[in-house]
């Protein structure tokens, strides 16, 4: 007896990224955003372009090189990557430098949270994180889209980190960073978590009922 196929897409679920990007959008692209996901995991087909660039950023954070392997990562993608690899060297080179000394700067291992919204499950899934020489940390969540980061979509990000930082890196603080232009985001001190749970709330309650009204 061979179990039905239809079971794992019917249940609502979203990535970080996915989520996210849902928030950002308004209307009916909200929707067709959702029914995209919904067939993409129904298909299990995806395919991460910036695994190798990730790589790369770790690297030269691990190994406090300062930018050397992100120079040299746009060489050894395939040629279809390298002009995204291209665009994002950059800004990435900037960011790796506004932390300082590379010497005083080490790699901290993150970890995957399951975070609830009502019933819909998100996977909180940060890059990787950094430490300091004077002991803070930061988890890294990185963005690479053309557009900047929205204030939804930052907002969103860093709220749902912070909900579960003892699991994903205790005791950092969340961080977006813009990669192409090189800039981070923090969470603004005046925003009050229990409004944006509320709103992010509601936003998965939207989520849960499109994607099973989406065939």
């Amino acid at each position: 007896m061979t179990a039905p196929t239809s079971a794992a897409p019917a249940t609502p679920y979203a990535t970080l990224l996915g989520f996210t990007r849902y928030v950002d959008r308004t209307g009916p692209t909200k929707a067709i955003f959702v029914g995209g996901l919904r067939k993409q995991r129904a298909s299990r087909h995806g395919f991460n372009p910036h695994g190798q660039f990730v790589k790369a950023l770790k690297a030269d954070v691990a190994f406090h090189t300062g930018g050397t392997h992100l120079a040299q990562v746009a060489d050894l993608v395939k040629p279809r990557w390298r002009p995204l690899y291209e665009a994002l060297v950059p800004g990435a080179t900037t960011w790796l430098r506004s932390l300082g000394e590379p010497a005083g700067v080490d790699l901290a291992q993150t970890r995957d949270a399951l975070a609830m919204l009502g019933d819909l499950p998100v996977k909180i899934n940060p890059q990787f994180g950094v430490r300091y020489a004077d002991g803070r940390a930061e988890a890294i969540r990185l963005h690479f889209d053309e557009a900047p980061p929205s204030e939804e979509t930052t907002l969103a990000t860093l709220h749902l980190m912070a909900r579960h930082m003892d699991a994903v890196l205790p005791h950092a603080e969340p961080v977006l960073v813009d990669v192409r232009r090189g800039e981070s985001h923090r969470m603004p001190a005046d925003v009050r978590p229990e409004q944006v749970e509320q709103w992010l709330a509601g936003e998965a309650a939207a989520f849960r009922a499109i994607w099973s009204t989406a065939a």
